[in-house]
């Protein structure tokens, strides 16, 4: 009896520990080699819209926004491109962005192994200034896709936020 007791107790520690370990936004990863040889990976954490407004309640306009969920979203580069066209050297970064209705300002910063919540501006490799579009379908995760042509759409509710990395 008592060994039962006691692997009872051992199967619940274990069962409340891989509980706590569960995240309520998944990761997720997406890679891909453009047309012109740039691998492009993101790394990251899919929040979800759970019936909340992007731009009010989750996302909030006007603030920057780590881009996920979690740790910073990782956007990894294979070579030298430009974003937007501005220069960028290959390497890991961390994305942020600062919704807005009329507009996104992606951000691509130089610490990439952080926490999502940690972001400091004077480390922002560049800034670029896109027009969201309205998305084909609603998309409760957040996602992201890669095309062959080097752009880059952040998809989310029904928004989506495209950039072109070449």
């Amino acid at each position: 009896m008592k060994k039962l007791f006691t692997l009872l107790m051992i199967t619940g520690l274990f069962s409340g520990f891989t509980a706590c370990a569960q995240r309520p936004s998944p990761p997720a990863k997406v890679s891909e080699t453009t047309a012109t040889g740039v691998k492009i990976s993101i790394d990251y954490s899919q929040p979800a819209v759970k019936g909340r407004t992007i731009g009010k309640e989750i996302a909030t306009y006007g603030k920057v926004w780590r881009t996920g969920a979690n740790e910073a979203t990782v956007f990894e580069i294979s070579k030298a491109v430009k974003v937007e066209g501005k220069p960028l050297p290959a390497g890991k970064y961390s994305l942020y962005t600062i919704p807005g209705e009329k507009e996104w300002t992606i951000i691509i910063n130089k610490s990439w192994d952080q926490s999502g919540t940690v972001y400091d501006q004077e480390k922002d490799a560049l800034r670029a200034v896109v027009k969201p579009v309205k998305s084909a379908s609603f998309t409760e995760r957040m996602t992201f896709k890669i095309a062959k042509t080097g752009v880059v759409s952040l998809i989310w509710g029904d928004h989506q936020v495209n950039f072109n990395v070449k």
